[in-house]
């Protein structure tokens, strides 16, 4: 699939801004966050501003941006439609407990707040891994790995992101530290068995399969459906050369988990202005190595409509 930079960074952004609301709402459940109310709402914040800027950014990929309302009334069939409307209830969930942080007579409103607003940020992240992993067109999205790898990279981005916001504050979270290292550890391990999937997994369809002219033996394309380029070849039949994409698979690993873990580790051990420039290096690194993960997750993507075009299986 071609890869659309909007979704990209759409996926990643709002992955993290939802990752960090569910690591906070957690750390409220547990009693483990700072008894620093403007610390929560600014976590609040960064997480909701994190989710509109990357659902803003999906509107690039809309060829009708306007017509975008319509997704809401589709929340019985569409997982993206689903995505859309948690992503909206998700808002006044987040403000509620923001709310809630420091007022002493609403007893445990917060805690129920928190467990609102983390269940909310879960099931969007859900919702988006499920656009793809219900497409049964496309073998390597609908693959039992993708869920597992999008709520394990949200969950890393929002632990190193808070650990950040924390740093900055001059606060310590018991466990934080341990959250960050373990999600990194978790999503790469994900991440692993992924490509190990789609590189080992046996095509689901073929050229024969897709012809139904198996049974006269092998199917070869005589002449192209078209004699120009269009929106299938460009869009579906993109391609990356097995070459790069090792690369590219070495970039994220490296930059994405290993950099990010270094940097935690660091930071755990520096204090002040260091743990906090610290801290944001190891989430600005996860955040460059997501960009490249998320790149190869569509560009190594391939539609089975490109059998028609020449592709021997798919």
């Amino acid at each position: 699939m071609h890869p659309a930079y909007s979704v990209i960074f759409f996926t990643v952004v709002s992955g993290a801004g939802y990752g960090l609301l569910f690591v906070f709402a957690l750390g409220v459940v547990l009693g483990l966050t700072p008894d620093e109310p403007w610390l929560g709402r600014a976590a609040i914040v960064c997480a909701l501003t994190a989710a509109g800027i990357g659902g803003g950014a999906s509107f690039f990929h809309l060829g009708h941006p306007e017509r975008a309302w319509r997704a809401l009334s589709q929340w019985r069939s569409s997982w993206l439609s689903r995505e859309a409307v948690l992503a909206l209830g998700g808002i006044p969930v987040a403000l509620a407990l923001a709310a809630t942080l420091e007022v002493a007579a609403v007893g445990h409103a917060s805690h129920v707040a928190a467990i609102i607003a983390g269940a909310v940020a879960a099931a969007t992240v859900l919702a988006t891994s499920k656009i793809y992993a219900t497409l049964r067109a496309i073998r390597q999205w609908h693959n039992p790995w993708v869920t597992p790898g999008y709520l394990a990279l949200s969950l890393m981005s929002g632990a190193l992101g808070y650990r950040c916001l924390v740093a900055v504050w001059r606060h310590d979270v018991p466990g934080l530290s341990g959250l960050c290292l373990a999600s990194i550890a978790a999503a790469a391990a994900v991440k692993f068995f992924y490509w190990r999937s789609i590189d080992g997994g046996a095509a689901i369809s073929t050229a024969e399969s897709a012809t139904g002219l198996g049974g006269f033996g092998q199917v070869r394309l005589l002449d192209p459906p078209h004699t120009s380029a269009n929106f299938l070849l460009s869009e579906m039949g993109y391609r990356v050369a097995r070459k790069h994409a090792r690369r590219l698979r070495a970039v994220v690993l490296a930059g994405g988990f290993a950099v990010p873990a270094i940097f935690t580790v660091a930071a755990g051990i520096a204090t002040g202005g260091t743990a906090a420039a610290l801290s944001a290096a190891a989430f600005a690194a996860a955040l460059s190595g997501l960009m490249s993960e998320r790149w190869l997750f569509f560009a190594e993507a391939k539609h089975t409509v490109t059998l028609y075009y020449g592709a021997s299986h798919a």
